[in-house]
């Protein structure tokens, strides 16, 4: 069982609410909506996004990395850490 166990709920919820967002964003769009509104609604998504991906690394680190009983792994897993923190930044 992966981390996200204890969190699955949460995040689902939030992804339903993403969703919804983007729907409406596409609305938005088809009615020719003001652009900066739509650029604050885009901004919205990508920070309830960022969250979920906050949620899922704190869930890894917390559950994932720290019940891998194979400690051979370690070197492999901190390579994955940083690759995912770096993606975080861009």
């Amino acid at each position: 069982m992966h981390g996200i166990h204890k969190n699955k709920e949460s995040i689902s919820l939030r992804l339903k609410k993403i969703i919804g967002q983007i729907k409406g964003v596409e609305k938005m769009i088809e009615d020719d909506i003001y652009c900066i509104d739509i650029i604050t609604q885009t901004s919205a998504i990508k920070s309830a996004i960022s969250s979920i991906e906050d949620m899922m690394l704190e869930s890894h680190l917390g559950h994932c990395l720290h019940n891998d009983s194979n400690k051979n792994r370690l070197k492999e897993m901190q390579e994955e850490i940083i690759k995912v923190y770096k993606l975080k930044r861009k």
